[in-house]
């Protein structure tokens, strides 16, 4: 009775702890302000109250043109305007149309990416995992029977992937291991994609690699440099300890990079590495991520050349990075950017009805200080595709409850948590990946991704797909020969 009483106490702490929090019970203006600070840059700001009529009334001044002289230019009469107007006039729109074309944000292209696909060897289903539990003397009875639980309602499948020093016979912890796993995972990602887009490793002018638990000497980024002999000015990033968002954060440093650097490519390789990072031991809150976290990375090209616009997949929209601080407790950093439409409503085209509906709900919340909950906009309606962390199966049901989104919405998430576990930071990809496989992405269709962890908590980017991608195009795709066997059904 009381090992029954333990188990079941231990069962609703872990519920507990994976349960989000109610997000309509917290909204703020400061999104309000981050969602006119993101629609108003400086520069349009100044532009339109400062500088462009501050020229029309020198230009005035200069000419000597004249309310009458307009008023006569549009009832169509003839009006004879002397040489040193006509040049005025034409120095003025040119000022206007370069001012445009200065200002104007250059395009950032999603080329294409590469999810790695692990050999079949490195295969690990739920029963050969728990079986590879129990055979460590060090861990009890009970510790396997939590895992086994845990295991069984997480949402993986029995066709995820472990690093070979983990599954060796005994296993094999060590620097060594990791740096295999890590080279293993890049190299298969990055010989993929530069198959797949022709693109030659010395074209790439930006690497950017993001991996939080493994950061040796010499870094990744090196190892990857060294690999593929890329040029000696390439400009290389290692981004460490930032959970599993990080993969956005690097698409957002690409995207500072890619604008400070016309003419350029820049590639981004998203992993995580938990060789040395398994945990053997009875310490159950610690091995949560044994039944989580498995092995996968992707590579992104990203590219601002015109001449690439053409054969890129997407079009980056924006990337907003929402700053939570370091304390991780269960996710609460998705209040802040995925129940209020403030914070994104510039990345997207929300209705103007939704829009009012959330405006109302403000008004009464703040202004007649109603207790009303915060309507929240059907963010169906602004994107067609959502690819959600696979972080958990409990959080995608909070996330799919408090969004309110079809099984067709979640369905790559799920699947990807299937197919592949929590890869970190890649599971977006993979999620991507799943998408295009099921031949869902047509020209135009706004696909929303949504990452969020530890350290820098919650981060979205929005791409507009710049043609249909057709289900032949599967070279580099991870769920190439098994689209057909997915959709599975989920046991509850």
């Amino acid at each position: 009775m009381e090992r029954t009483s333990s188990i079941g106490m231990d069962q609703e702490r872990l519920t507990a702890e994976m349960r989000l929090p109610d997000f309509l019970t917290s909204i703020k203006l400061k999104y309000v302000k981050l969602g006119l600070h993101n629609s108003c840059s400086l520069t349009t700001v100044l532009f339109f109250l400062i500088i462009l009529p501050l020229t029309g009334t020198v230009l005035v001044q200069l000419t000597g043109l004249t309310f009458d002289t307009f008023s006569d230019l549009w009832s169509n009469q003839v009006v004879q305007l002397e040489g040193a107007t006509r040049l005025a006039c034409m120095v003025f729109l040119c000022f206007v149309l370069t001012l445009y074309v200065a200002n104007r944000s250059k395009p950032v292209y999603l080329v294409d990416f590469s999810c790695y696909e692990p050999e079949d060897e490195r295969k690990m289903s739920v029963d050969s995992f728990l079986k590879m539990t129990e055979g460590n003397g060090a861990i009890t009875k009970d510790t396997v029977q939590f895992q086994e639980r845990i295991s069984n309602r997480a949402g993986l499948g029995d066709e995820t992937y472990l690093p070979r020093g983990i599954t060796s016979t005994p296993p094999k912890l060590d620097m060594s291991e990791a740096r295999t796993e890590a080279e293993v995972v890049m190299f298969g990602a990055l010989d993929s994609l530069f198959e797949k887009t022709g693109i030659k490793p010395a074209e790439i002018g930006i690497l950017i690699v993001n991996c939080s638990l493994f950061n040796p000497t010499p870094s990744l980024s090196a190892m990857i440099v060294n690999h593929y002999k890329m040029r000696e000015d390439i400009k290389s990033y290692n981004l460490g300890g930032m959970g599993c968002s990080a993969g956005l954060i690097s698409v957002d440093l690409a995207n500072n990079l890619l604008k400070a650097n016309p003419n350029s490519c820049a590639v981004v390789v998203s992993t995580e590495n938990i060789t040395l990072n398994w945990y053997f031991g009875n310490d159950r809150s610690m091995l949560l991520c044994n039944c989580l976290f498995q092995m996968g990375g992707a590579a992104i090209l990203l590219s601002n050349r015109r001449q690439d616009r053409s054969k890129s997949k997407y079009k980056l929209v924006n990337v907003i990075r929402t700053h939570k601080g370091s304390n991780d407790k269960n996710y609460n950093c998705v209040c802040s950017e995925n129940k209020h439409h403030d914070a994104i409503e510039p990345m997207v085209n929300l209705p103007l009805s939704e829009q009012i509906l959330f405006l109302i709900s403000l008004v009464k919340r703040k202004m007649f200080k109603l207790k009303v909950k915060p309507y929240i906009p059907d963010f169906k309606l602004a994107f067609e595709h959502f690819c959600i962390h696979a972080g958990g199966r409990a959080v995608l049901d909070e996330m799919q409850k408090n969004l309110d989104l079809k099984d067709w919405h979640m369905e790559p998430s799920r699947m990807t948590l299937h197919r592949f576990g929590n890869t970190s930071s890649s599971s977006l990809w993979y999620e991507m990946a799943y998408t295009e496989a099921k031949g869902r992405v047509k020209a135009g269709d706004r696909l929303w991704q949504i990452a969020f962890g530890s350290g820098f908590k919650c981060n979205s980017a929005v791409w507009k797909a710049l043609r249909a991608v057709s289900t032949e195009e599967m070279t580099g795709n991870a769920w190439a020969g098994s689209t057909e066997d997915y959709p599975v059904k989920i046991v509850q």
